[in-house]
C-alpha cells in the first residue's frame, strides 16, 4: 500500500512538472526600441504597416506586438519579436538585412531623409508564469503598461516567486490584465536579470484607480511584508504607457 502511495505521489509530481514545462514559452524574445529623427515616426509606422512585418515573417520572425508610448517625447516605437532560438534570431536578421525586397523598401522610404536615429535591443526569456502570448483577435479598447523592475542584488528569485504565487492574482482582482512576463538576458552573466512585463488597463485614468486599489489591498500588503522580511527587493521601477499600432498582433 505504501509503495502504491509513493508511486502515486511520484506520478503526480511528474505530471505537474510536465504541465509546467508545457506552459513555459521557450522562445527567444527581443524587444526593440526605435528612436526616430524628428518628424519621421509616421514614415516608420508606414514602412512597418506596408512592408517590414511581412518581411520579418518571411524570414521566420514572429511579430508579437507593436506599441507607441502615449507620452512619446522620444519619437519611439516599441516592439517585440520572437524566435525559436538565439542562433535562428541571428540567422533571420542576417537574411532580412540582405533581402532585396527590404533593401528596396528601405531605400525608397528614406528618399526624404533617414528615419531611425537609434535602435535599442533587449533580449528576454519568458518566465514560467507568463500567460500564453496570443493575438488579440481585433482591436480592444485598452492601454498597455510596460514595467521594468531592477532588483537589489540577489533578490531576483524572490520577486519572481512573489509574482508567480501572489501578485498576478491580485492584479487580476483589480482589473490589471496580465499580458506577458519576461526576464532580461544580460550580456554580462554577473549582472542580475531584470523583470520586464506587460499589463493592460481600460485607460490611463483607470490605471491610476487600479494601482491605488492594488497598493491598498490588505492581501497585497501582507504579501509584500512577508516577502520583504529579509530586506527590500526592488531598487527601481520604470513604467511606460503605450497604445498598440494598427498592425500589432496584441491589441
Amino acid at each position: 500500500m505504501k509503495k502504491i502511495f509513493l508511486l502515486t505521489l511520484l506520478c503526480a509530481g511528474l505530471f505537474s512538472f510536465a504541465v509546467q514545462a508545457k506552459k513555459t514559452d521557450n522562445r527567444y524574445f527581443e524587444m526593440r526600441i526605435y528612436y526616430c529623427h524628428p518628424g519621421r515616426l509616421d514614415a516608420l509606422i508606414q514602412r512597418f504597416t506596408n512592408h517590414t512585418t511581412k518581411i520579418f515573417e518571411k524570414h521566420g520572425m514572429t511579430n508579437v506586438g507593436y506599441w507607441i508610448p502615449t507620452n512619446n517625447t522620444e519619437n519611439a516605437l516599441y516592439y517585440i519579436l520572437a524566435y525559436p532560438s538565439k542562433a535562428e534570431r541571428d540567422s533571420s536578421w542576417k537574411h532580412f538585412s540582405s533581402d532585396p525586397e527590404w533593401k528596396t523598401v528601405s531605400k525608397k522610404s528614406e528618399e526624404t531623409g533617414k528615419i531611425v536615429a537609434k535602435v535599442t535591443s533587449i533580449f528576454m526569456n519568458a518566465t514560467d508564469f507568463s500567460p500564453k502570448i496570443k493575438p488579440s483577435g481585433g482591436a480592444v479598447d485598452q492601454v498597455f503598461e510596460l514595467r521594468t523592475y531592477t532588483q537589489l542584488p540577489g533578490r531576483n528569485p524572490v520577486i519572481l516567486s512573489r509574482f508567480r504565487d501572489h501578485t498576478m492574482k491580485i492584479f487580476k482582482s483589480h482589473d490589471i490584465k496580465n499580458i506577458a512576463y519576461f526576464t532580461t538576458i544580460e550580456k554580462d552573466t554577473a549582472v542580475q536579470s531584470k523583470l520586464v512585463y506587460l499589463v493592460a488597463h481600460p485607460s490611463e485614468e483607470a490605471a491610476k484607480t487600479n494601482w491605488a486599489a492594488f497598493v491598498n489591498d490588505p492581501k497585497w500588503k501582507q504579501v509584500s511584508s512577508d516577502s520583504e522580511k529579509d530586506g527590500k527587493i526592488i531598487e527601481k521601477i520604470e513604467s511606460i504607457f503605450m497604445t498598440p499600432t494598427s498592425f500589432s498582433t496584441i491589441r
